[in-house]
């Protein structure tokens, strides 16, 4: 707190306090007030004029002392000479008895000199020779440090430098005075140039062994991919004695411990040893200078590095030098079992995330490289050889713990590429198959011929091979056969696809559904109709034969796929289109071959030669008739002879049906102006020879139906009362399949020759009118 200003009225009293102040301090503390206070030139004279009078106070004071006391002053002035001298005195006295002291023991003095002297040379020779001894140690074990790094023994090199360091050095440079300061300094110093030394000579051993590593990768996955090669043949024999194992893939836990006595360590061998020595050694060097975060760095680095080394720009898949596909997957593998081996070793070095991040990098590099040059592979069967050795890759990581997925998917990438190279070859050897066939019925010379062609084609025979005379002929053309076989070979291939690995056998399934379905129907079954335009009726009988037995070699088929389907597939029954196209083209076939026999028919008919006016009865019947009867027997007896019974029946039918109309209209024909007894008689002649053929026909009775208005026509022409015609409940019993405008356009025709025109009108007009009434 500040001092608070004093004011004087009066400066006598200040004055008396300043001069009587004990210490300069004090005076000033008593002083700086008055000054403080005389601020005004009125104040400021005061206080001088209090100064003033108390100076001249001061000096009649002493002034009256010096009067009165001065005989007492001059006295004491002369006593105080006389000691001055004698002092003086006195000191030439000590000055003499000094020098005199002096001089008396200048000797001693040097004596003691010489002897501390002496015995300071012998203490300093002492220190000297425990300094040396001290720093012949510390040099020693320096030695000792630097012998252990020539002999790349690193670790006993590093420990020899942190004794030197806790044992020598830091005690030394602790104690500032000791003799050995200065050289523990330089030591120290020095201490980590040697530590660097030792971490470049480990990593330079790391280096040669990465790069040793990296050159045996490839042999690495070599002998990993013929190990699991292995596993695979000892798989495939348990599975062959006891099938129930097959629903145990490779690397699931029942084939582990199946194989638990085969004991094999890819990376210890008598192909192969990888030492992690040198890597060990490494770790632990770095770990110890603290330098493990640098390390893991640094290591992390070179492995990407080596990485990319490993990767090609591109590989071919139609080689199998080094820039094939096996020699990436094999490189690839061994370096990533040396990845899986190091984070297991030394979990501190490698973790799962920079195992995972590599492998992840290799697989994508791997995968574009595959995809690049699948666009030089034309052949499934290169394509499938290149899908079993990414297979073996797949199961070879997959055991080391590896994802897979990645590969898995590629896999489906590859298989869709794989269908369409199937589809398109076997779409080339059908659409050669078909174009070449004969379309013949196929002779078979031998029961081994037979049983070949037996085994491979969908075809059940009711006699067996030894009731069967060789040689013979089977009904279908050998176009069938060979796309059975075919087919077959279609379905093996795409399942090869799924042997070994391959996790999406559904997949496969509804592939090779659509693919079998559109090879059938579009190459198989649309060329056999594309060939039915055909005026060929051999041909065509032997397109529909074909057609019937590719029907039932389908629903075969149907069977087969649901039984070879996985149990990943969708379950219920499994059609297949094609059935359905070649069942409804056996009808167009059949239409077909209807066409061409009843063109035929047209053509024999058109040649019939009537002379409706005979003038005498005909001998025998006509050629046209017996060229017909000739046609449809030779056609039946050979043509059609493999046709199944009832669609040779079916034929049969339509072909009289369509003879009778064509032989009924030879008469109604407008050209035919009128017909005599002798024409009639010649038509009922033909018409006799048919039907007797025909009731020589097997079910010649049901055939028989289709002849029923010719002969019906024929009766009444020839009907002595023709009137029973117009007669409702008479012409339904005797001439019910004749028609009801037909036959009295018949009857005006042969009547014109009996009786007058007038008549045969009246009765045309009654009958028609008897219809009328009736269709009210």
């Amino acid at each position: 707190m500040p001092r608070r200003v004093q004011n004087y009225d009066d400066y006598g009293t200040a004055v008396q306090q300043i001069i009587l102040s004990s210490t300069d301090a004090e005076f000033l503390d008593q002083l700086i007030p008055v000054l403080k206070d005389a601020t005004n030139t009125y104040r400021a004279q005061e206080l001088t004029q209090n100064l003033s009078q108390y100076a001249d106070d001061r000096d009649a004071e002493i002034e009256r002392i010096g009067l009165t006391k001065h005989e007492e002053f001059l006295s004491s002035v002369n006593q105080l000479q006389d000691v001055r001298e004698k002092t003086v005195e006195l000191t030439a006295e000590i000055l003499q008895l000094n020098q005199s002291i002096q001089a008396s023991t200048e000797q001693l003095a040097e004596q003691k000199q010489a002897l501390v002297n002496t015995r300071a040379v012998r203490e300093n020779i002492s220190e000297v020779s425990d300094a040396l001894k001290e720093s012949l140690r510390i040099l020693h074990a320096v030695n000792h440090a630097h012998e252990l790094i020539r002999k790349k023994q690193y670790y006993g090199a590093l420990k020899s430098l942190d004794d030197l360091q806790s044992e020598f050095l830091i005690p030394i440079i602790q104690n500032k005075y000791a003799t050995q300061h200065k050289l523990a300094g330089l030591i120290q110093k020095s201490i980590r140039t040697s530590q660097k030394t030792i971490s470049e000579a480990v990593m330079t051993d790391l280096n040669t062994w990465l790069f040793r590593i990296r050159e045996t990768s490839q042999f690495l996955g070599e002998v990993a991919f013929y190990h699991t090669n292995m596993r695979r043949d000892r798989q495939r024999q348990r599975i062959e004695g006891d099938d129930f194992l097959s629903q145990f893939k490779l690397n699931s836990a029942i084939e582990l411990v199946f194989d638990e006595s085969e004991e094999f360590d890819v990376l210890d061998n008598e192909e192969l040893q990888v030492d992690f020595t040198p890597l060990f050694e490494a770790l632990h060097i770095h770990d110890a200078l603290g330098q493990s975060d640098k390390f893991r760095a640094e290591y992390a680095a070179t492995r990407r590095r080596q990485k990319e080394l490993l990767l090609p720009s591109s590989i071919s898949l139609t080689t199998d030098d080094e820039s094939s596909l096996s020699s990436l997957l094999e490189s690839i593998s061994g370096f990533a079992i040396i990845e899986k081996a190091t984070m297991r070793r030394a979990p501190q070095l490698r973790t799962s995330v920079d195992v995972e991040e590599l492998w992840d990098s290799m697989c994508s590099a791997a995968i574009s490289l595959t995809s690049k040059a699948l666009g030089e592979v034309t052949n499934a069967e290169v394509l499938l050889k290149i899908k079993l050795v990414i297979a073996l890759f797949i199961q070879t990581m997959e055991g080391w713990g590896y994802s897979v997925s990645r590969l898995d998917d590629f896999l489906l990438d590859m298989f869709d590429k794989y269908a369409e190279l199937l589809k398109k070859r076997f779409s080339e050897d059908f659409q050669e198959i078909v174009s070449t066939d004969d379309y013949m019925p196929m002779a078979i010379n031998s029961k081994k011929d037979y049983e070949n062609v037996v085994n491979v084609s969908w075809f059940s025979q009711e006699q067996s091979a030894d009731d069967l005379t060789f040689p013979c002929v089977l009904p279908f053309s050998q176009m069938y056969p060979l796309c059975c076989i075919d087919i077959r070979n279609f379905l093996n291939q795409f399942y090869f696809f799924a042997d070994d690995h391959f996790q999406h056998p559904a997949k496969i399934d509804e592939s090779l559904r659509q693919s079998l379905d559109e090879l059938l129907t579009e190459k198989v079954c649309k060329s056999l109709v594309e060939r039915l335009s055909s005026q060929y009726l051999g041909q065509i009988v032997q397109i529909l034969i074909n057609l019937e037995h590719f029907e039932t070699a389908c629903r075969e088929l149907e069977q087969l796929l649901m039984r070879a389907r996985s149990s990943a597939s969708a379950g219920g029954p499994l059609t297949l289109d094609a059935t359905e196209q070649f069942r409804d083209n056996k009808k167009t076939a059949e239409k077909r071959i209807f066409e061409l026999v009843n063109s035929k028919i047209d053509d024999l008919v058109e040649t019939a030669e009537y002379d409706w006016m005979a003038p005498q009865p005909p001998s025998e019947p006509s050629s046209y008739m017996q060229t017909l009867t000739r046609y449809l027997s030779n056609i039946m007896n050979s043509t059609l002879l493999g046709l199944p019974r009832e669609i040779k029946e079916l034929i049969y039918f339509d072909a009289l049906s369509h003879t009778s109309e064509k032989i009924l209209a030879l008469p109604l024909s407008s050209d035919v102006k009128k017909i005599n007894p002798y024409g009639v008689q010649a038509l009922a002649q033909d018409v006799q020879h048919l039907t007797d053929f025909v009731d020589g026909l097997e079910n010649g009775f049901m055939l028989r139906s289709n002849l029923d208005e010719l002969e019906q026509t024929i009766l009444l022409l020839q009907a002595d009362n023709a009137d029973e015609f117009f007669d409702i409940s008479t012409r339904n019993k005797k001439y019910g399949r004749v028609h009801a405008l037909n036959g009295p356009l018949l009857l005006e025709k042969l009547t014109q020759q009996v009786s007058s025109p007038g008549q045969v009108t009246a009765r045309f007009a009654n009958f028609s009118s008897n219809i009328s009434s009736r269709f009210k």
